[in-house]
């Protein structure tokens, strides 16, 4: 039988043709779609994530377990405890040096950084139990602590949880490889981010006008209330008086915060300070019973400027890179409790509040506070820095545990001699006394950083670990009470009497003071600048221009007040507050007003004066289900007056997050995004009718 060789007609070919031309172009148009929005930032910021991940070293806080410590042992475990930080250091600057093949290659990590990072671990941990030993207490389960994890973040969250917590705040996974770095204009360039390439990312910041309001009410006075405050101007460290130890957390160890403080109030606060010598120590206060040390991690800009600790130890050597930021104002306060009268602070109190570690640790211990003037009495941030609008600035609020064991100066983990008020009560745990509560406000000018392509510009961040990644949850805040001339005891008859006391209290009745913003007071101490010359005594880093600047300076002292209440102007950085008036806390929550703009300064608007009651676990997860799987609650709670309550105790409880709301774009958007896919599906399903008549038809 011949072979049939008739061809198929021209128009069923051409139609044929067509069908698997509409089908192949509609599926293309299709998957591009697909894979554009898979690579979209969730962020808000129409960025674009890359594939590979950023990456840290998360190690158990041996430090926040160790509640009970003997004292015989506690100055050996401290330095142990600090050897466990610079190690963990050291492997993560191991990390970061290594190639994207080698970050990428768990043969590598596993071999070279963690297996001995473990190993020295084991080590310093089993020295700790020996020193606990020989006192007559070693601690179960120290050597389950040696072992670390990597932690990796991509697409703007951990890819493998924290700690069962939940999390996901982490950070965007970037392009080239993996490769870090950034150029001298502060442009990121992948990796982890940030001009020394461990952060910040695009993911940890957020346009504060599009975050919902997060505050809720303060608790309610009781009739029994300590109503009033005392306010102490120390100035801002315009003397840059710099050093990267923690004489509270690593005593006698040289570096031991592996990051950049400010210190105000005393003048002479090193690792290697004691009580023997803090009252030799000089002060930055107008009030010069005041010795305390008021001390918190730097804020940089990460411009691309070369810091005068750019190759020093808690400086850019650890990733502590960019421009320090003077604070314009620094408000010190303190203020009473809604249920009780207060006692006295004792004297060489310390309070660690926030966490430095919360990047590993989780936010059980977190209490930052970040904001912008005018926006303090709605918004409260815990795990993003905000994006503030022209002239606004931002602000970093402290809120410090406010309830004393009546016993212990410090104990072993540096947290369980004080405590925070419960947060709907405001009462002290059962065995703790009520004592004045610590409150800080410090003002930064910084120019806003700009989002582009999922990648933040000239940042801002605050000083951290090198393995924290600089994230803003991280931030935190040491002070140890030192006093002479009864000002403790004179601090709490104020507080207890209902009177605003201090520098710009007004006098005793708090009526206002007088034009230099001095004050009356209960201390009534001339606004002078101290003539003492910092310590000799070994420091981290070199002191900066040691002299204290004199009084009318960037320290803000000696400058009018704006209405004759004697509390100056806050651009001046004078910490007095943004105006003048009564912080009675039975009052409503202020309006804001516009502060006097200086020369080159514009107009902005700004919250009164901070009272803040602050409870233990400050949890302000980035939602309700994080919140739950922390099993507690987590409210960034209102004191009606531009601060927080950050509440977080155990149980069950609502969680107000700390960042934007779901940031839908508008109809143009959605339909310049989806366009391609609704037409290559209509390309597709023509193809597809297409070629089914063909068939039928031939």
């Amino acid at each position: 039988m011949g072979r049939n060789t008739r061809r198929r007609p021209t128009g069923p070919r051409r139609a044929t043709f067509a069908a698997f031309a509409l089908m192949l172009g509609g599926g293309g148009l299709v998957a591009a779609n697909v894979y554009a929005s898979a690579t979209e930032d969730g962020s808000g910021t129409d960025a674009q994530t890359r594939s590979a991940a950023a990456a840290t070293i998360d190690c158990p806080d041996v430090g926040n377990k160790l509640t009970e410590v003997p004292e015989k042992a506690r100055g050996d475990v401290d330095k142990e405890l600090a050897t466990l930080d610079q190690q963990v250091a050291e492997a993560y600057r191991q990390l970061q040096s290594a190639t994207p093949e080698q970050r990428q290659d768990s043969g590598y990590t596993d071999e070279n950084v963690m297996k001995p990072l473990k190993e020295k671990r084991s080590e310093t941990l089993d020295r700790i139990g020996n020193a606990m030993d020989q006192a007559g207490q070693r601690p179960d389960g120290l050597d389950s602590m040696a072992d670390c994890s990597m932690r990796t973040w991509q697409n703007g969250g951990q890819d493998n949880g924290q700690n069962g917590d939940g999390q996901g705040d982490g950070q965007n996974g970037d392009d080239q490889n993996g490769q870090n770095g950034q150029d001298g204009n502060g442009d990121q360039q992948g990796g982890n981010g940030g001009q020394a390439g461990n952060g910040p990312v695009a993911a940890d910041f957020v346009d504060i006008t599009k975050v919902a309001p997060n505050v809720q009410a303060k608790p309610q006075n009781s009739n029994n209330a300590s109503t009033g405050s005392f306010t102490t101007n120390c100035g801002v460290n315009a003397n840059k008086n710099f050093n990267s130890d923690n004489v509270i957390a690593a005593p006698g160890v040289t570096n031991g915060a592996h990051h950049t403080h400010d210190y105000v109030g005393n003048q002479k606060i090193n690792a290697f300070s004691s009580n023997d010598n803090f009252l030799q120590g000089g002060t930055s206060c107008d009030n010069k019973d005041d010795l305390s040390s008021y001390y918190w991690p730097v804020v940089r800009l990460q411009d691309g400027t070369q810091e005068f600790d750019q190759n020093n130890d808690g400086g850019g050597k650890e990733g502590n890179v960019g421009k320090i930021l003077t604070p314009v104002q620094a408000e010190i306060k303190y203020v009473g409790n809604p249920t009780s009268k207060v006692v006295a602070m004792p004297q060489f109190l310390r309070i660690i509040t926030g966490d430095a570690k919360t990047t590993t640790n989780g936010l059980a211990n977190a209490n930052a506070h970040w904001s912008c003037t005018g926006f303090e009495d709605k918004v409260q941030l815990t795990e993003q820095y905000p994006l503030c609008p022209q002239g606004s600035k931002v602000v970093r609020t402290f809120a410090f545990q406010s309830c004393w064991d009546g016993r212990n100066i410090d104990s072993a983990n540096h947290r369980t001699h004080d405590a925070f008020v419960d947060p709907k009560t405001g009462a002290c745990p059962n065995g703790f006394q009520a004592i004045p509560q610590l409150t800080e406000r410090i003002v930064y000018d910084i120019p806003t950083p700009t989002i582009e392509n999922g990648q933040v510009k000239n940042p801002y961040a605050v000083d951290s670990f090198p393995e924290q990644l600089h994230k803003p949850a991280t931030d935190h805040n040491d002070f140890i009470s030192i006093t002479t001339g009864g000002l403790a005891d004179k601090i709490a008859d104020c507080i207890n009497s209902g009177r605003d006391c201090g520098a710009g209290g007004g006098g005793d009745q708090g009526s206002g003071g007088d034009d230099q913003g001095s004050g009356g007071g209960a201390t009534e101490q001339p606004s002078e600048q101290p003539s003492d010359q910092p310590s000799d005594e070994p420091t981290a880093q070199p002191t900066e221009d040691p002299t204290t600047p004199p009084a009318g300076d960037d320290n803000g002292n000696g400058n009018a007040g704006n209405d004759g209440s004697g509390k100056g102007n806050g651009d001046n950085g004078s910490g007095k507050g943004d105006n003048g008036g009564s912080d009675d806390q039975t009052a409503q929550p202020p309006a804001t007003q516009t502060q006097q703009p200086s020369d080159d300064d514009p107009t902005m608007s700004s919250t009164t004066d901070p009272e803040v009651y602050a409870s233990a676990k400050a949890k302000a997860s980035k939602s309700a289900a994080a919140g739950a799987e922390q099993g507690g609650s987590g409210n960034d709670d209102d004191n009606g007056d531009g601060s927080v309550q950050a509440q977080g105790t155990g149980g069950n409880g609502s969680v107000v997050g700390n960042q934007a709301e779901p940031q839908g774009g508008d109809l143009a958007e959605t339909g310049t995004t989806l366009w391609p896919a609704a037409a290559g599906t209509v390309l597709l399903i023509g193809g597809l009718f297409l070629l089914t008549r063909t068939r039928r038809r031939y």
